[in-house]
């Protein structure tokens, strides 16, 4: 017997001929080739009904009313950003707006997400913030630091 090499072949017993089912009844698997008499589990083409099908009774997701209201199409996903990262990233003086953290990588411009400040960290350049949002803590390490800080709920208050 020849060496075994990992390369070229598999190991012994690894690799077996598949079933070949239909092909005569001395072979063990002919006439209804190993999937029983009739229904729907022995019709060839697609074998089982859809997820959640229950052979003809009213499936639960049916039978159960639809009720109350759901927020999901209307919700906001906030991107993230702890003043940390904009501290170890942007200059001092620098203005932080979606364009300039599409261009630090923070964010991506395609997808247009809202942007929320957190006041994970600690400010020590002076940087104009302008953005959806910024939490309180945030805001106010970014001012103590010499920064200013404007955001969109800001703005459409003032618009009232």
């Amino acid at each position: 017997m020849a060496e075994y090499n990992p390369i070229l072949s598999a190991p012994q017993g690894a690799n077996k001929n598949p079933k070949r089912v239909g092909r005569g009844s001395s072979s063990g698997l002919g006439t209804t080739a190993g999937k029983g008499n009739k229904g729907q589990q022995s019709r060839s083409g697609k074998a089982g009904p859809y997820v959640g099908f229950e052979g003809g009774q009213m499936p639960l997701y049916r039978r159960i009313a639809r009720k109350g209201f759901s927020n999901y199409p209307f919700k906001k996903e906030y991107v993230c950003i702890n003043v940390e990262l904009l501290d170890a990233k942007f200059d001092d003086g620098a203005t932080v707006d979606k364009a300039a953290l599409a261009a630090k990588g923070f964010i991506s411009l395609k997808s247009a997400p809202l942007v929320k400040i957190l006041g994970n960290g600690e400010v020590t350049k002076k940087l104009n913030v302008v953005v959806d949002k910024v939490s309180e803590s945030a805001k106010a390490k970014i001012e103590k630091a010499g920064g200013s800080v404007k955001t969109a709920e800001a703005s459409a208050e003032e618009a009232k």
